[in-house]
Formats: structure tokens, C-alpha cells, sequence
């Protein structure tokens, strides 16, 4: 595996880049340039990460394209097709966006995420995205959400066979799709479903923790990786297994610093499991 997260420091050049992710031990890195970067200077980037054996995990292509709102969808449309063409440029291994949402908020609940029409919905839109841009080394990937599709391994396996594009991978959050508490008290168990079904299918894996808290109803809050339940040497243990290449990204922290102790704790636990980085 390869650990990375944001590059808490300078990336203005791609020299700075790469020794900004050089002082932080990172392998992997999230994508460096912006949708708007012309070819010279996401030819440049990539030739930096080549150079200095970083794998480009992803480009973020956040955005709700199943919006009802028209003029969202189709400005979400277009930025989903932006991002994967600029992954296929770029050599990232994956374009990632979650699937949206039914409702005003981009990323949030709403009554109408998990119906059948919105399931269709997930798929059409999938095929127009990946059908416009036809990448050939890069994938196409949704990160799992708690109240969207996908919500569970099973529901992933749902899209993959429903989307049927060679070109569409998995983007693996568990973390995201520990929605209940059986799944967080049993994260172990869940984190072994989670890669026994869509191992042969991630392309990346991004690295979170997860904590319940005693209140009613149900109260579940994600924190920085080492101070919550989820069990970091089944997920690096599973992980591991999908290949030494396979991006494992930290994210969702407010400070350099965090990241910083995040890192320390995944890599305490690597060694201790055996678990290169």
C-alpha cells in the first residue's frame, strides 16, 4: 500500500510538490492540479510524480449530478466529465465523487436517495459520464455514503453490474457506510465484508475512524484515524492484500498537524501488523 493526504505545504511547482509529499513520507498523493490546468502544466505534474514514484490517487470531482435541479445537474455533469478527463491526463489511478442526492444539499439525506428511480438514476448518469469522456487507464468511482447509493458492499456490487463499464471501480470508505450500530460495534466483521466483496474492484481506499456516542437516538461522529473504534489492523491487514500500489488516503482534517498524528498512528500499527507503506 501506499499511505498519502493532502500536501500540507507548498505545491506551487511540481518540485515543490514532490518535496512537500517527500517531507511528509507520502506515496500517494491526491491530484495536484485544479479541472482548469492547461496540458503543460498537468504534463509537467505528471511527469514529477513518475519521476519520484508517486502514484496520483484520485481527482475529486465533488458535485451532485443527480441534483433536480436542472442547471445543477447538468454544471455537475460537466465538472464530473472535466475531472475524469484531467485523471485520465494526469495518470491518476481514479476519478471519485460520491453519487449525490436527491435533495437542496449536495451531500446530504433526503427521503428520496434510496429508491429504486434514484438507483437508475446513479446508473444513467455513471454510464453519460464515463460514455462522454471513454478513458482507458483511469476509472470512474463513487465514494459510499451513508444515505445514498452505495451505502453497503451489497449495493456497490448492485451498481457495478447495473452500470457495466469496464471503466467504473470502486472508491472504498468504509468508514462512510458505518451507518448503524451493528456495523460499528462489528467494524471488524464489516471492514472483512467490505473487502472480500469489493476487493477486485478498489481502486482507492481513503482512511477515517469513527466513533458512537451514548445519546439518543443513534449518534455517529467520524474522527481523526487512531481515536475512534474502527479497527485498524483488520482494515490495513485487508487492505494490504489488494497490492502494494493501492493508495490509502488520509483526509477530513483541520490542521497539518492532525494529519501529522493521523500518519503516526497508521504507521504504528503497520509495523506492528507488518504492513509496508
Amino acid at each position: 500500500m501506499r499511505l498519502g493526504g493532502p500536501a500540507t505545504g507548498d505545491s506551487s511547482t511540481p518540485e515543490a510538490w514532490i518535496a512537500t509529499l517527500r517531507r511528509l513520507n507520502y506515496r500517494a498523493a491526491y491530484c495536484p492540479v485544479g479541472l482548469d490546468a492547461d496540458e503543460e502544466r498537468i504534463a509537467a505534474y505528471a511527469r514529477a510524480a513518475a519521476d519520484a514514484d508517486i502514484v496520483i490517487a484520485e481527482v475529486g470531482a465533488w458535485s451532485n449530478p443527480i441534483s433536480p435541479e436542472e442547471a445543477v445537474r447538468q454544471a455537475a455533469l460537466d465538472r464530473c466529465k472535466a475531472a475524469l478527463t484531467l485523471a485520465e491526463r494526469i495518470g491518476a489511478v481514479c476519478c471519485v465523487n460520491i453519487a449525490g442526492a436527491r435533495g437542496e444539499t449536495w451531500d446530504g439525506p433526503h427521503p428520496d436517495n434510496l429508491t429504486g428511480e434514484t438507483f437508475d438514476r446513479i446508473v444513467d448518469t455513471t454510464r453519460e459520464i464515463i460514455d462522454a469522456v471513454e478513458p482507458r487507464r483511469t476509472f470512474y468511482t463513487l465514494e459510499p455514503m451513508p444515505w445514498v447509493f452505495p451505502d453497503s458492499p451489497d449495493s456497490y456490487l448492485r451498481l457495478i453490474a447495473a452500470i457495466d463499464r469496464p471503466q467504473f471501480g470502486v472508491h472504498l470508505d468504509p468508514v462512510n457506510m458505518i451507518n448503524c450500530p451493528a456495523r460499528c460495534f462489528d467494524n471488524a466483521g464489516f471492514l472483512r465484508e467490505c473487502f472480500e466483496k469489493l476487493g477486485p474492484y478498489v481502486k482507492s481506499v481513503h482512511a477515517k475512524d469513527i466513533t458512537i456516542a451514548p445519546k439518543l437516538t443513534v449518534h455517529l461522529d467520524e474522527v481523526r484515524p487512531g481515536l475512534g473504534v474502527l479497527d485498524y489492523r483488520v482494515f490495513l491487514t485487508e487492505a494490504a492484500k489488494l497490492g502494494p500500489d493501492m493508495p490509502f488516503l488520509l483526509e477530513h482534517l483541520p490542521t497539518a498537524e492532525e494529519y501529522d498524528l493521523a500518519a503516526a498512528h497508521v504507521r504504528s500499527v503497520a509495523r506492528e501488523i507488518g504492513v509496508a507503506l
